[in-house]
């Protein structure tokens, strides 16, 4: 729902989640210390391979999480211990 009218600082407002929606998206690991399945968002703007690391939200062991982007925008993770 668009809104053209000008908010109180002049400019137009818009649905600025459609925007964000674009730019990222989730994806899933096993985490190998718990077994968990754990999703994760994912920033496809931040480039087609990224690593960093993140605890589990399960058990709290840090992951190297390896994220490579596939060209029809698809996002694969795989997790391994730090």
């Amino acid at each position: 729902m668009n809104d053209p009218r000008p908010d109180r600082r002049g400019k137009n407002r818009r649905n600025r989640s459609a925007s964000t929606r674009s730019a990222h998206q989730e994806a899933t690991y096993i985490c190998d210390s718990c077994g968990e399945e754990i999703v994760v968002p994912i920033d496809i703007s931040a480039g087609t391979h990224q690593n960093y690391v993140e605890d589990c939200p399960v058990c709290c062991h840090p992951m190297t999480l390896h994220v490579d982007i596939d060209p029809d925008g698809e996002a694969h993770v795989a997790g391994e211990h730090e």
